[in-house]
């Protein structure tokens, strides 16, 4: 692939204004035109490897070093955070809640800016020029996520992961956005452009309960744990919508649970998240997507510090 085309893939699935990817990149908005409309060419190797890199970032990549993912895991793992220290500082819990809402719902088709979100959440306002439906879904995100806190925070018992929590999750996640909201489906789905088999509506109530076990279960892995129990959640596919964001409130409850930061898929590497997500879940290959999460969870505590 030249870099022409790396550029337009790069700019077609991250919304990156050129302007942005420029920036990135390091040259001018006048230069980063100049390659995209395949008018010249990057020459320069600092520019071609910076090129390569945020195609990786975004589109995804196959060239796994295990060392290196080695090294990354244990970076992640050491960016520590618990549901208390979080509750306490209402700063940075207003800065994940804003984060986390805008990232995971403007992946699954959500229009509104992080200032929208901002002043849905935090601010009670309603905008005229976004739908009732994404507003809905912001407040709801909000809901969900603070649920969350309180189970994993609440003192008068254990915390451990069932299917009852999660349908709890999925309640207040779709409560009024879906007549089904916290009910498993009961009817066969499929993901549009994609193979891969979504788990048959009878089993998933079995299905949930063993992925309930896995996730209570001690490791020595805590990013592996993540990236398999959030590529087997997608693929068992409980609801009839609202999967891909029930599943990112686990993985930051099960994050907060093992006391590390929960990892923060960004709406720009949506195309590297999902393809990351089929190798999993049809070839069980793991790397790519504990690498994503990893550097997620890296690039989330770096902001969050700041």
């Amino acid at each position: 692939m030249n870099y022409q085309a790396k550029l337009q893939q790069i700019l077609g699935a991250s919304g990156f204004s050129q302007e942005a990817l420029a920036a990135k990149i390091g040259v001018s908005f006048v230069t980063l035109n100049s390659w995209v409309n395949g008018k010249s060419t990057p020459t320069r190797p600092d520019y071609l490897a910076k090129i390569d890199e945020i195609h990786d970032e975004i589109i995804g990549t196959l060239a796994i070093d295990r060392a290196d993912l080695k090294v990354l895991k244990l970076q992640a793992v050491a960016q520590r955070l618990s549901a208390r220290k979080l509750l306490a500082s209402r700063p940075l819990l207003d800065k994940i809640t804003l984060n986390l809402t805008y990232h995971t719902n403007t992946i699954e088709g959500s229009t509104m800016t992080k200032n929208d979100v901002a002043d849905v959440i935090f601010d009670n306002k309603v905008l005229k020029n976004r739908t009732a439906i994404e507003q809905r879904e912001a407040v709801n995100h909000q809901t969900a996520l603070h649920f969350i806190l309180d189970e994993l925070t609440d003192r008068s018992r254990p915390f451990v992961f069932t299917p009852e929590l999660i349908m709890a999750i999925h309640l207040r996640l779709m409560n009024g956005i879906i007549s089904d909201a916290g009910t498993y489906r009961n009817h066969g789905v499929r993901i549009v452009g994609t193979n891969v088999p979504l788990a048959n509506f009878i089993k998933i109530p079995g299905l949930l309960l063993t992925l309930c076990r896995h996730l209570n279960e001690e490791t020595t892995d805590p990013i592996g744990l993540l990236a398999q129990t959030h590529a087997q959640f997608e693929q068992i596919h409980p609801f009839s919508d609202g999967n891909g964001r029930t599943g990112r409130l686990v993985m930051f409850a099960k994050s907060l649970d093992l006391g590390i930061v929960p990892p923060i898929v960004e709406k720009e590497r949506k195309s590297a998240y999902y393809k990351y997500l089929q190798l999993a879940q049809i070839r069980s290959e793991l790397d790519p997507l504990e690498q994503l999460l990893a550097q997620s969870i890296i690039k989330t505590a770096k902001t969050f510090r700041s």
